[in-house]
């Protein structure tokens, strides 16, 4: 049994109805949103409004609140609805029905947070975190990776097949270099795995090498070359570069609990060349000094295919990639996690594809999720004190640091073992960095504060997992055990007597509505707007319905409220699928 979007089931009332009110308007406007204030209703449509003024274009007289009432009185019986009122100029507002609701809840807990059933079976590539081979994880990459992470959890959530595909930088000129200085310092490389520790200082050995020693860079030239014909030594010495980078790529993915697939620039090396080819056969490719180049439609700026000395560049991969993305792995749905600086990259690259005849966008969903730069507190683009880009470890281990300070200083090391401290430590700290990334519009630019993020007031992970703590504890406290509240679920009524179980209630119920938007948007603040506000809804619930009496002298439990217990428990899961799709592990006590 899924859960019901309850905001789509009133959208598909009010089309019929507004449908028979007006058959002459072709797509008459369609707005159901959830009211604002309580007193007016649970819910509202106000098309009216825009719909006279679409009859008034065409010539036809009308007053909204006559089309309101002619919409209300065509709307068809409805479980979901209790009553309508007509308000100000047109407001059509919505009561439902709280038996109707009550239903929807001991569903829930019956059935936990399902979603709708997949009409047919969709597969969805996810292009995200993609850092490059020999350089550090930095700031920018932990935003596509955290976003990218989160958009997987949320089409897997809606039953999805997900490819998550990490496009790493993991081919071009810069291998000959490394390859070279590799050569150099460890000659034995074949037979002894060199001990590269540290790859950057490595990188910039090379890289000075390469800028002041001519014969150096003949040879990472020829090195190139080597390695572009698979020659079996050079690959091997590139497969131990890749290796030491993939093990620092892998503590970070460790740590925010990402899995992700490999599939680097050098999978599709032979792809390149019939993308090159087919851009030939179609006759899309023009020749500009030298360089074999593609204009795409609505694009000044053309695509360069082939280099003049015959090399690729990362629009040969890229379009090679969509291609094989399409074809090979018939994906329904790509999304790109890649940041907005892109934009114009990709935009050009999806617009040749079309070109090409690749694919045609009502049947295929291809989508740049860009996000803006990460900026320190001075608002500046965030940089260590001399000026390099922050390393994404160092970042990381400064927050699991001043993580535990935090829970020290709040004494929760005298109640907790240590290993549910440590527990708490990782899932404050990275929940912390994770839902500081999600809980902004992803488009913009955000400040990155540890002070701000570790905060417990006010929305922030630190506050959600404390609040979501706190809600299983009640049901713990109150003694009652997993069957007892099973058994409550299918047989108790979910009273929604009290003003605050109704707002409550309704909350919970709003789930699907604010999940189904971000399948589209793919914006993810909408759900950290929603759990804080689930969490403070809970708070005021609690604060004036009593859940469990205890005696004031001796503290045991006299009497439970146990539908009140079933609202806590219906908070808490869906709390937790929340914060499973935001990639935040919560835990029980803290």
């Amino acid at each position: 049994m899924a859960m019901l979007n309850i905001n789509q089931r009133l959208q598909d009332i009010f089309t019929e109805a507004i449908r028979k009110s007006c058959p002459e308007l072709d797509d008459p406007p369609l707005t159901v949103t959830p009211n604002q204030q309580a007193k007016f209703g649970d819910y509202q449509c106000n098309s009216a409004m825009a719909m006279a003024q679409m009859l008034k274009a065409k010539g036809v007289k009308s007053n909204p609140r006559e089309i309101a009432e002619k919409i209300v009185q065509n709307l068809p019986e409805s479980e979901l609805i209790q009553k309508t009122e007509i308000a100000g100029p047109g407001f059509i507002n919505v009561h439902l029905k709280k038996t109707f609701i009550s239903k929807l809840l001991s569903n829930l807990l019956i059935n936990g947070v399902q979603p709708p059933p997949l009409a047919s079976s969709k597969k969805v590539v996810v292009d995200f975190s993609s850092p490059n081979v020999a350089k550090e994880m930095h700031v920018g990459h932990l935003r596509s990776t955290i976003i990218g992470e989160s958009v997987c959890r949320l089409f897997e959530f809606f039953g999805y097949n997900v490819l998550r595909l990490n496009h790493i930088g993991d081919w071009g000129t810069q291998f000959g270099m490394l390859i070279a200085h590799l050569q150099d310092k460890f000659p034995d490389y074949l037979m002894v795995s060199p001990p590269i520790g540290d790859l950057q200082a490595f990188y910039k050995e090379s890289k000075k090498r390469f800028d002041s020693e001519e014969d150096f860079k003949k040879r990472a030239y020829q090195c190139v070359v080597k390695l572009q014909s698979k020659e079996p030594d050079f690959i091997k010495a590139w497969n131990l570069i890749c290796d030491v980078s993939r093990k620092e790529f892998q503590k970070i993915y460790d740590c925010l609990d990402i899995s992700i697939i490999e599939r680097g620039e050098s999978y599709y090396q032979d792809l390149m060349t019939q993308v090159v080819k087919e851009l030939e056969d179609k006759g899309y490719m023009k020749v500009e000094e030298g360089r074999k180049i593609v204009f795409a439609p609505d694009h000044p700026v053309p695509l360069t295919v082939v280099k003049s000395d015959g090399g690729y560049t990362y629009d040969t991969s890229d379009l090679a990639a969509i291609r094989q993305r399409i074809f090979e792995e018939k994906a329904d749905i790509i999304i790109y996690v890649i940041d907005s600086g892109q934009s114009t990259h990709m935009q050009t690259i999806f617009s040749a594809a079309r070109m090409i005849g690749w694919y045609d966008p009502a049947v295929i969903r291809v989508q740049h999720a860009g996000f803006g730069v990460v900026l320190g507190e001075d608002k500046k683009k965030f940089k260590t004190r001399s000026g390099d880009t922050v390393r994404l470890i160092d970042l990381l281990e400064e927050g699991l640091k001043r993580s535990m300070d935090k829970l020290k200083e709040k004494e929760r090391d005298k109640v907790l073992t240590p290993e549910e401290l440590v527990q708490a430590q990782r899932a404050v700290a990275f929940g912390c960095v994770k839902y500081a990334d999600l809980s902004h519009n992803r488009v913009n630019d955000y400040v990155f504060s540890f002070d701000k993020m570790l905060d417990d007031r006010g929305n922030t992970a630190a506050y959600l997992l404390y609040a979501y703590t706190r809600i299983r504890s009640i049901v713990r406290l109150a003694n009652i055990d997993e069957a007892a509240l099973r058994k409550a679920a299918e047989t108790a009524e979910i009273v929604l007597d009290h003003e605050k179980e109704w707002k409550l209630g309704k909350c919970i119920l709003r789930f699907p509505e604010i999940l189904q938007k971000i399948l589209d948007d793919l914006l993810f603040h909408t759900l950290c707007d929603y759990l804080y506000e689930l969490a403070t809804t809970f708070t005021e619930f609690y604060d004036n319905c009593y859940c469990v009496e205890k005696d004031r002298q001796t503290g045991e439990v006299v009497k439970v409220n146990m539908w009140r217990m079933l609202l806590c428990e219906a908070t808490a899961i869906t709390m937790a699928k929340g914060f499973d799709i935001l990639g935040i592990s919560p835990v029980q006590r803290m």
